[in-house]
């Protein structure tokens, strides 16, 4: 589809780059040329997924980052320049999500998405931002939601958060255009991904066809197809596109706001359980 080195020489730092659409991602601007720097909160997964994406012939640099933390992103960003002389782009992908009523939801549970999807993006964006606008050039690529703009039941937190990071994209394109930064977003639809899916798709109950089935295109998107867009993004190519969010859902969202509103057929046994796996998961 592309040119080999369509992002050859490009240096690319990916949040939430060791495992999910992160990794892929990751893997696909490997394969055109890139280096690649990629964090997240667990060293050990960021190794494992360093020495499959060092298969692409691409240089990686995995670090463990909390974007909640901005020493912790100082640290990364010291780490990075001793490998790498500067950064071309950010994409901030690191996410945290779960379905639930809001009523059941407590302070901390909000305050968990919210300080992951919109504290993490803008203090990555804020750290990569200052050092994009001191070697005057950049781009940012955020990934955020359709309901993003059209909001979702049963998953307030993450809607509000990723309404946030959309706010900022497209206020930061205006802002930081003058220093050479392009900003955009890139708001998937469903896109099966190991660790999302357990958490946000009820077992047992149909739920995975119903959501496919609500899809125009009837099926849910594959991974390369949200890389191969967010490497265009990231290229020379896209240079006159800024403040842009595109949709990649099989034309989802318009058929029907709210991606999770159907979780209203769910009943309270489903919940119960979905609540005891994502326990489950914690304390792993």
């Amino acid at each position: 589809m592309f040119q080999p080195d369509l992002l050859k020489n490009k240096t690319i730092l990916i949040t939430g780059g060791g495992t999910g659409l992160g990794k892929s991602m990751a893997t696909r601007f490997g394969e055109l040329g890139a280096n690649l720097i990629i964090s997240s909160r667990k060293q050990e997964v960021l190794d494992q997924a360093a020495e499959e994406l060092r298969q692409t012939g691409a240089k990686v640099f995995p670090f463990s980052c909390d974007v909640r933390n901005p020493l912790e992103i100082d640290e990364l960003l010291k780490q990075t320049k001793s490998r790498f002389d500067h950064i071309d782009a950010l994409v901030n992908n690191a996410a945290g999500n779960f379905i639930s009523p809001t009523e059941n939801l407590t302070e901390k549970a909000f305050k968990v998405v919210v300080d992951i999807v919109l504290l993490g993006t803008f203090n990555m964006t804020l750290a990569v931002g200052k050092e994009m606008i001191s070697q005057g050039n950049g781009t940012i690529l955020n990934i955020v939601t359709t309901y993003a703009w059209t909001g979702s039941g049963y998953v307030v937190p993450s809607a509000a958060a990723k309404a946030g990071v959309l706010a900022v994209s497209r206020s930061l394109a205006v802002e930081w255009a003058k220093y050479g930064i392009r900003t955009n977003a890139i708001a998937p639809g469903p896109f099966p991904t190991e660790g999302a899916w357990k958490r946000l798709v009820p077992p047992g109950l149909g739920f995975e066809k119903k959501m496919k089935n609500r899809i125009p295109l009837k099926r849910f998107g594959k991974h390369q197809e949200l890389a191969d867009l967010a490497s265009y993004l990231l290229s020379d190519g896209s240079g006159y596109i800024n403040g842009e969010v595109v949709t990649i859902d099989g034309g989802e969202w318009l058929k029907g706001a709210g991606e999770f509103n159907d979780l209203d057929r769910l009943p309270k046994t489903a919940w119960k359980i979905m609540e005891k796996l994502r326990t489950k998961s914690k304390k792993k």
